[in-house]
């Protein structure tokens, strides 16, 4: 153990609370160095909620030896102020995200007063209250006063973080001494300052890890046989600035409020997703017999194909008994025929409700097969949640209360204009909130039980905001694996705040963003602090979407949105039918499919598609292959662009440790479009002079690009660059892969 530095201590106020319990952990010795700490006064006010633990595993070098605990001080501000910590979630009081593996910032304003040198640095502490080693922060930008630094959380729960402020006595003195020993003015005093500050610095130094060197610097600055330029160039030695650096003197250390920080498994980012209706795989449709709709052992005979594409999830639409009261036939008329199958999304019959498997899908024997063959081919099964009811539910005879009465005594129809569904009763939460959040609960685990881990939830937006609170905390309360995609395509303010209380992922506005200002401006959006509390999930279609650029368009621009999807999102998903290019809406200016397979069945023939080469499977499968290859199109907030001089082009790269991809595409399907690419080489962590050696993913051809450099995209052979750049050869040498 160090001793204290023997520097005049802060002075209480006579009126300063005392220090939580927390506080005191987090300024523990186990995590940082001696040195005077006041905590943040933030910290002693009551929350609703205790925080969480905190600490994450930086990558960042090994933190000074630990010493005795400091006393701690605390004072309105703070004696050096850290102010504005970010993520920051309801002001603290909710959890800022991510996952395991996640690279993110945490940020503060940091000050001193006067010409004093400051420093900062995040203390971090895991979900079993474990202290991490403190992540040195650095200034964003000079003389903003914004620091920053990044850190990696390794395991999953409930961590905390905050930001410690201190005073940097080495670097004020380093300031003035090259100031004052050149101009010669007070030389032997303000040497012999830094031969105390620098013994005294060396104190709280590793023996093994550079204290002589900072000895060396304070004998240098006392030895008065050398000229005084000399004994202060020791102190200016790179050497000792690394020691430094790794192990700084910190003076007056104040302790911002810590913040809750939850960690989930990986796949709450990152994923491939597949939607398809089991009924329609395996289904017969011949000329004057009723059809046959698929089964779910019909249906998993397709899952080989899905999961040799690369995709991590595989989402069934709701699987439950189809009422038949005002039930839809074929482009949601309302005169169906016998034989018609109904909306998957018109739940409940006298079969049974939310909790029941429609008959001519299987049993749950098949189910659980379909899940057991998913999980053989490391498929997850993400399984449709809509909470409503057709007239035939259950619910709607035993628990009148879940449904708003007309004064006729009927039940409206559900609404979401301009669409009315008339074969669906919404449910109101006003009259009995604790049946339904009991109801619902039960309901996710009883599919829980069957295998399944992941909910898409539909239109979430369309319920209270408390009611899921209520049901996601009760879940994950006891299974805290178990994700959920909020679909809902609403106001941005609501789509935060599902995320904010459990929602994992979020639908996105991505179907509608197809300029390159519009997806500019839409992904530096969620990647900047939206993505600490709300995760994309970019679909390039649904059932329930034909998006405008994709009807009536070849294969092309199927292809260049499937690559924006795959790259600029960390989660995408596509609905069967994509890599086809099933380009034909119901009419003009309406985003439905025509013969939409949401009112009959859809079988494929995906032999013959991939027979006349009328498939964009390949392409799809190298997606994937490449996101799974490169970490850094794994993760959001990572995203940087770049400039090109045609606005049909779009560049843009991702950067994670030791793998940085770079994506050029090009936007418009039906023409050849070139462009001079601009690089922004500290982005991707190169000088603007260096080169800049790629390797093209789709293609495997090798780049010698630069700051600037020129590409040629031609739809329908070359959509797109997904080129990772490669470390550059020693003068004389080639690159290597």
């Amino acid at each position: 153990m160090h001793s204290v530095p023997r520097t005049a201590p802060v002075t209480p106020s006579c009126h300063a609370p005392r220090p939580t319990a927390h506080a005191q952990q987090l300024t523990s010795h186990a995590s940082r160095p001696h040195t005077h700490v006041s905590a943040h006064p933030r910290i002693h006010a009551p929350t609703r909620r205790p925080a969480p633990p905190a600490s994450l595993r930086p990558v960042p070098s090994r933190p000074p030896v630990p010493s005795a605990q400091p006393p701690v001080v605390s004072l309105m501000i703070g004696r050096i102020p850290v102010l504005d910590v970010r993520p920051c979630v309801g002001s603290g009081r909710r959890p800022a995200k991510a996952v395991v593996g996640e690279t993110f910032q945490v940020t503060a304003t940091v000050f001193g007063e006067g010409h004093e040198a400051v420093g900062a640095n995040a203390v971090t502490r895991d979900p079993a209250g474990r202290p991490g080693p403190w992540t040195p922060m650095r200034e964003l930008s000079p003389g903003s006063d914004r620091w920053g630094a990044e850190i990696t959380p390794d395991t999953e729960g409930r961590w905390s973080f905050a930001v410690e402020s201190w005073s940097d006595p080495v670097t004020t003195w380093l300031h003035r001494a090259r100031v004052t020993v050149p101009a010669g003015i007070d030389t032997a005093l303000v040497l012999a300052e830094g031969a105390e500050l620098y013994t005294r610095a060396a104190e709280q130094v590793p023996k093994r890890d550079g204290r002589e060197t900072v000895l060396a610097v304070a004998d240098a600055l006392r030895d008065r046989r050398r000229p005084p330029a000399a004994r202060l160039a020791a102190a200016l030695a790179p050497a000792v600035t690394a020691v430094l650096a790794r192990h700084p003197l910190r003076e007056r250390v104040t302790l911002s409020r810590p913040m809750p920080l939850l960690v989930e498994r990986r796949r709450a980012l990152y994923g491939s997703w597949y939607e398809l209706f089991p009924r329609s795989e395996g289904a017969v449709l011949a000329p004057g017999a009723p059809p046959v709709p698929g089964t779910l052992r019909t249906a998993a005979r397709r899952l080989p194909a899905i999961a040799a594409m690369g995709f991590d999830v595989v989402y069934l639409p709701p699987v439950h008994p189809i009422g038949t009261t005002f039930r839809k036939g074929p482009d949601n008329s309302l005169h169906p025929g016998r034989h018609d199958v109904g909306v998957p999304w018109a739940i409940g019959s006298p079969a049974g409700g939310h909790d029941a498997l429609h008959p001519e899908l299987g049993t749950f024997e098949d189910f659980d097969h379909f899940v057991a063959v998913a999980s053989s081919l490391r498929l997850e099964v993400a399984l449709d949640f809509a909470l409503q009811c057709s007239p035939d539910h259950p619910w709607v005879r035993e628990h009148p209360e879940w449904f708003r009465h007309r004064p006729d005594g009927t039940i409206a129809y559900a609404e979401n204009p301009p669409k009315k569904y008339q074969d669906i009763y919404p449910i109101c939460f006003d009259r009995d909130m604790d049946g339904l959040v009991k109801e619902t609960v039960r309901l996710l685990r009883h599919w829980m039980d069957h295998g399944v881990r992941i909910f898409r939830v539909d239109n979430p937006h369309t319920k209270p905001v408390v009611f899921w609170e209520a049901v996601l905390a009760e879940i994950a309360r006891t299974d805290p694996d178990v994700l959920f995609l909020a679909e809902a395509f609403t106001r941005p303010a609501m789509m935060r705040t599902l995320a904010t209380v459990g929602f994992h992922q979020s639908y996105t506005y991505f179907t509608w963003r197809n300029t390159k200002q519009e997806l500019t401006e839409y992904l530096t959006e969620l990647a900047g602090e939206s993505a600490a509390v709300m995760r994309p999930n970019f679909f390039v279609n649904t059932p329930d979407i034909l998006p405008a650029p994709l009807q009536g368009a070849g294969l092309p621009a199927f292809a260049a949105r499937a690559v924006l999807a795959a790259t600029l999102s960390p989660s995408w998903g596509m609905y069967a039918g994509y890599e086809l290019g099933e380009n034909t809406p119901l009419r003009e200016g309406s985003e439905e499919y025509a013969r939409s397979e949401k009112y009959e069945l859809r079988p494929r023939d995906w032999a013959a598609a991939e027979r006349r080469g009328r498939t964009l499977t390949p392409l799809i499968t190298a997606l994937n292959r490449i996101r799974r290859r490169n970490p850094a199109l794994q993760q959001l907030r990572n995203i940087a662009f770049h400039h090109t001089d045609n606005d049909s082009v779009l560049a843009f790269s991702k950067r994670s440790a030791g793998n940085t991809v770079i994506v050029v595409v090009n936007l418009d399907p039906h023409h050849t479009q070139e462009a001079t690419v601009s690089l922004d080489m500290p982005r991707l962590g190169l000088a603007w002079h260096e080169p800049a050696p790629v390797c093209d993913q789709l293609t495997g051809e090798s780049y010698h690009w630069g700051r600037a450099f020129f590409v040629r995209l031609e739809p329908g052979r070359t959509p797109a660059h997904i080129a990772v750049l490669r470390p550059s050869p020693p003068i004389g040498g080639s690159p290597t892969s």
